[in-house]
């Protein structure tokens, strides 16, 4: 049976689109390899590309893309509101069709080792991959970004897993790992007040006493001049996205702030959607696998 895992590659660069499409026209190249999404922001500074294909195309599409990205992004000059540390910030790997968690764990393990052997590229395992429990959590890992990681190194717990304690001088250091489907999702506020956001942020993220699925931050996109909640849903079962939405809804009213609209950054599983129009619409006894048409012809 045909195996497919979803590859989602975070690169550092929003904002130059020759560069982007660059790591387009890689993508583009591998045998294999499908480029589902690709969505970009030029005050995060960052872009985001959603791909599918076999274990074998997905392994050899993140390391040609990180070779790209470490020959044309910069992290020296990078400025943006997203966290980062490396040039290809983050691979993550996600079973998609007939391929389980471990699987990508050992892919992920492979990508790290040959982007450190090859690229001088160091990487830390995360996620499902992660080597300790402190390693979980990206946001953990990723604190101190670009600019403090070389200090961070030093510290006895802070190994790579992947090559030395020194970052790469421009591309500097990436994190890489299997996970389950996760949604990331913003909610653009109607203000241009950061720290609101950020209150709202520390409300419902999990490490904050907020949801135990929802990571949040409190960020500025420059471009509109709007305050953002963006948030990585990571079970949006566990959490549904019409939960948070409702709590930032009530917490903002106390500042007289409203919500402009919400985003979805690239893919994401249609669960997470139907399970919010089924709440606002009220609809009883719902069973989106033999209600929703697309779900029912494919198991027929």
């Amino acid at each position: 049976m045909a195996k497919l895992v979803e590859c989602i590659p975070n690169f550092s660069e929003g904002r130059n689109q020759d560069i982007i499409k660059g790591l387009e026209d890689v993508a583009k190249s591998i045998p294999g390899c499908s480029l589902f999404d690709v969505q970009s922001d030029e005050s995060h500074n960052r872009c985001v590309f959603t791909l599918i294909g076999s274990p074998e195309a997905m392994e050899e599409a993140a390391f040609q893309l990180a070779k790209k990205a470490m020959e044309t992004i910069d992290m020296t000059k990078h400025e943006g509101a997203h966290p980062r540390m490396g040039a290809t910030d983050v691979i993550p790997f996600v079973p998609t069709l007939n391929t389980t968690v471990e699987e990508c764990v050992e892919l992920s393990k492979r990508v790290a080792k040959r982007i450190w052997e090859e690229l001088k590229i160091p990487s830390f395992l995360y996620e499902d991959s992660a080597s300790s429990p402190d390693r979980v959590n990206l946001a953990a890992v990723r604190k101190g970004q670009f600019e403090g990681m070389p200090e961070k190194l030093k510290q006895p717990e802070w190994a790579p897993d992947f090559g030395e304690r020194e970052i790469h001088p421009t591309a500097g250091i990436t994190a890489i790992g299997a996970r389950m489907p996760l949604v990331a999702f913003n909610v653009n506020l109607d203000t241009d007040n950061l720290e609101i956001a950020k209150d709202i942020a520390k409300m419902v993220r999990g490490s904050s006493g907020g949801f135990k699925y929802c990571k949040a931050l409190g960020i500025m996109l420059e471009d509109r001049n709007i305050a953002q909640v963006s948030m990585n849903m990571v079970n949006y079962e566990g959490t549904p996205l019409y939960r948070v939405y409702e709590t930032i809804k009530f917490e903002a009213k106390r500042w007289g702030v409203g919500i402009l609209g919400t985003e979805i950054v690239g893919l994401t599983p249609a669960k997470a959607l139907i399970d919010a129009a089924e709440y606002y619409l009220r609809i009883e006894n719902f069973d989106c696998h033999k209600q929703v048409m697309e779900y029912h012809l494919i198991n027929e």
